[in-house]
């Protein structure tokens, strides 16, 4: 841990220099890690973020807290392996396993992108459902039809753009929305880093935690970090990446933060004060009207479908970085095999949405799955980064293994706990 602090510590003072003054070249990096952030402030989080703040107040904060921290390392180590290697997870673990064990690994992350892109598909829809009353399996389709579109007809470059203004409108929405509650910021303070498991709990920690750290997540910072590559034989560019995507990377997943903060501190100062349970995210924005005003309950429907869409966006992108991983290739939306990993993601969970019954409860049971694929994940990137075959000089240090180890085995004991919960 003092490591892995110490070191970025140094890529900070490499970054701005010995005179502190940001070089400007930096602003130009910044947007693979808002894509990431994207990721973890989607519909899926709205569903376990309210369902935190309504049942529990601000009592959970601390695991966004925590979930943040193991964001930043886990995805700052993908980034690592994308920059290092020229390859994304899935190509990785494509060369680098055997082929029965790639695959099987491989394809649980598959599911687990099309789980995460379930979330954000239903999430669009709930919000054109709020906005304008449309049926949620129309609205499935429409926002389908459109991230499609935008996948398959929009460069890399313009979809990043789109999403980092998506990113600042959630953002602002939020703003908006915190200006317009009486939260109490003592009790938030102390939430945010003290550990608290209330009774029944477990299932919305577990929520919480696999809407923040995202298996796709993992497989798309390490592809879309290679779109700021320039000369991967030269040791003096490859170490100006892994410092600007540090702090690209750190920048991003705070603003997460403070979104998905946001999110438990509105719905606390809300519904928990008023003894509100909220068990559907229509009900949520219904709630809003009466308590804070009908200019409240549009912005945040609006918001969820900002999030909705772009959260869509980088799942299909996901979706199609690990099928074409799998055929040892990168994310190429004009290849035969990234289209259709994009197909099956968003395709596939289009058609499952026809099927749910409880949209709210799907939002929280999809980030619950992503949460007990993640060790699968994690462990892959583990093995991955270790390897001074494959990494080289830059292979993970030991404290930087214990870290990351560390954070596997805390994930794997969440899940053990919410098996349990089940079964108990």
């Amino acid at each position: 841990m003092t490591e892995f602090i110490l070191q970025n510590g140094k890529i900070m003072k490499n970054l701005f220099g010995n005179n502190h003054r940001p070089r400007m070249d930096f602003f130009k990096y910044i947007g693979p890690g808002l894509l990431v952030t994207v990721g973890f402030i989607d519909p899926g989080n709205w569903a376990s973020n309210v369902a935190a703040g309504s049942d529990y107040g601000y009592t959970l904060l601390w695991m966004v807290t925590l979930a943040t921290f193991m964001l930043i390392v886990l995805q700052h180590n993908a980034a690592h392996l994308g920059i290092v290697t020229g390859n994304c997870l899935s190509e990785a673990a494509t060369k680098n396993l055997k082929p029965t064990t790639s695959r099987v690994v491989l394809f649980t992350a598959i599911l687990a992108a099309i789980s995460t892109a379930l979330a954000e598909l239903l999430g669009g829809a709930i919000a054109l459902n709020m906005l304008f009353g449309l049926p949620i399996k129309i609205g499935t389709v429409l926002v389908l039809i459109f991230v499609l579109f935008m996948l398959f007809t929009n460069s890399y470059k313009k979809l990043e753009k789109l999403i980092m203004g998506f990113v600042s409108l959630i953002g602002l929405s939020f703003i908006i929305e915190l200006c317009m509650v009486n939260v109490e910021w003592g009790k938030a303070a102390i939430s945010w880093v003290t550990p608290s498991f209330p009774l029944g709990s477990i299932p919305v920690i577990m929520s919480v935690l696999g809407a923040v750290v995202m298996p796709h997540n993992l497989f798309l910072h390490s592809e879309v970090i290679q779109s700021r590559q320039w000369n991967l034989q030269d040791e003096t560019v490859i170490k100006k990446q892994l410092s600007y995507e540090f702090m690209d990377t750190l920048f991003s997943m705070l603003i997460g933060w403070a979104i998905n903060s946001a999110m438990i501190l509105v719905a606390a100062a809300t519904f928990f004060t008023n003894s509100i349970h909220v068990s559907e995210l229509n009900q949520a924005q219904q709630m809003l009207k009466p308590l804070l005003g009908n200019g409240a309950s549009i912005v945040f429907a609006l918001a969820l479908l900002f999030a909705g869409v772009s959260s869509s966006i980088t799942a299909g992108m996901a979706g199609g970085s690990i099928f074409a991983g799998i055929y040892k290739e990168p994310y190429d939306i004009k290849d035969n095999h990234t289209k259709i990993g994009v197909g099956i993601t968003l395709v596939l969970s289009a058609i499952i949405i026809f099927f749910i019954s409880d949209p709210f409860q799907s939002l929280i049971y999809s980030q619950m799955f992503l949460s007990i694929q993640l060790p699968i994940s994690i462990f892959l990137q583990i093995y991955l980064t270790s390897s001074k075959k494959i990494m080289g000089r830059y292979a993970n240090t030991k404290s930087s293994n214990i870290l990351l180890w560390v954070i596997g085995l805390i994930v794997t004991g969440l899940n053990i706990a919410l098996f349990l919960s089940y079964l108990l």
